[in-house]
């Protein structure tokens, strides 16, 4: 089976925007969950529900600071789809 070259540097460049774009929220929220994990641990306190809630709040505020980035990102992405299509 043949797959064509461009084909092959659409994906891989679809990949990698979805990494960039998802990176931002995905580090905030393992930051706040390593802090928070390092705090459960020196306070003994064990409890799953007290790391999720911080999270998702953090990981909805990254989202809401990086948005116009990555909308800029999208556009971009979109505009050079388009010219080699």
């Amino acid at each position: 089976m043949y797959v064509d070259e461009s084909t092959v540097d659409l994906v891989r460049t679809a990949l990698i925007m979805s990494v960039k774009i998802g990176a931002p929220i995905l580090i905030a929220g393992t930051v706040v969950g390593l802090v928070i994990s390092l705090l459960q641990s020196i306070t003994s306190i064990q409890d799953q529900t007290i790391s999720t809630v911080p999270k998702i709040t953090v990981m909805v505020a990254a989202a809401v600071l990086v948005l116009p980035w990555i909308v800029q990102r999208l556009i971009d992405y979109s505009a050079e789809l388009l010219r080699v299509v």
